[in-house]
């Protein structure tokens, strides 16, 4: 029987276990329970948000994915509240060093844009917030993207309502390798 080719899935997933392997050590802990690896971890949650789905249905369809699961050295599957768990665990430090990591495979050449937009953190409504004197802050997200390959580069979450020209530095200053022009919006 020939061996099949591999899909573009088990390619990413190789690539993200490969990029986890490098960015963090294999347990979060000396006290871990050693079930699970932070790199099967990464790469389940960056599984997750790549098919758009829930915890669940990620590890329902992992049962019919034997190549996946050898790919990252997954015996047995974990539980949706371990994952959900795992990901409220990483530190945002986790993130950006696999966000620069995975820069480093794409062809980019130096121009980039920035722009920030805003974002509610929590779903309340503002009626409900305004009665019971709750104070729900926004977040900030500004990105710096890569216009060739459109990939993000670097990002910069805050809760305050700082402008694009206070938090534009620190990005650039980050990737001065990366940038060669910038491009940006009226504000």
């Amino acid at each position: 029987m020939q061996a099949l080719p591999k899909s573009r899935l088990l390619r990413f997933v190789e690539q993200a276990y490969h990029l986890a392997r490098r960015a963090v050590a294999r347990y979060s802990s000396k006290f871990s329970k050693r079930r699970y690896t932070l790199h099967q971890h990464i790469v389940l949650l960056c599984l997750k948000v790549r098919k758009n789905t829930t915890y669940r249905t990620l590890l329902d369809e992992l049962i019919e994915m034997p190549r996946i699961r050898s790919a990252i050295d997954l015996e047995e599957l974990p539980s949706p509240s371990t994952l959900c768990k795992a990901f409220n665990r990483l530190d945002m430090a986790v993130w950006r060093v696999l966000l620069n990591l995975s820069v480093t495979l794409l062809p980019t050449n130096g121009v980039v844009g920035i722009d920030a937009s805003g974002f509610d953190r929590s779903h309340a409504s503002k009626h409900y917030t305004k009665r019971t004197k709750l104070t729900i802050q926004q977040l900030k997200v500004t990105l710096l993207v890569d216009t060739k390959v459109n990939a993000i580069i670097d990002l910069h979450v805050t809760t305050t309502r700082k402008h694009d020209s206070q938090v534009a530095p620190s990005l650039i200053k980050r990737n001065t390798g990366e940038v060669a022009v910038l491009l940006g919006d009226k504000g």
